[in-house]
């Protein structure tokens, strides 16, 4: 591979980057706002559609990272 597509790599990298970093936070928010339900409202279909969010995040997350990781392999 050449620098020119290897600098476009390293780019591609940095914002995947950026964007797992915004997603992780996104997770997070969506997580401290289930651990601030009432338990009742937790155990609701919105507390049941928001733990399914958070564990679609999470796996997001590890797809983007796994990508990243990918990545970095490339010479």
């Amino acid at each position: 591979m050449n620098n020119i597509r290897r600098k476009e790599i390293r780019r591609i990298e940095a914002e995947l980057q950026t964007l797992l970093d915004d997603i992780e936070n996104v997770k997070d928010e969506e997580q401290e706002a289930f651990d601030n339900m009432p338990e009742g409202l937790q155990a609701s279909d919105r507390g049941e559609a928001m733990e399914e969010n958070i564990s679609n995040l999470e796996n997001v997350v590890c797809n983007i990272e796994e990508a990243i990781d990918n990545l970095t392999l490339i010479e």
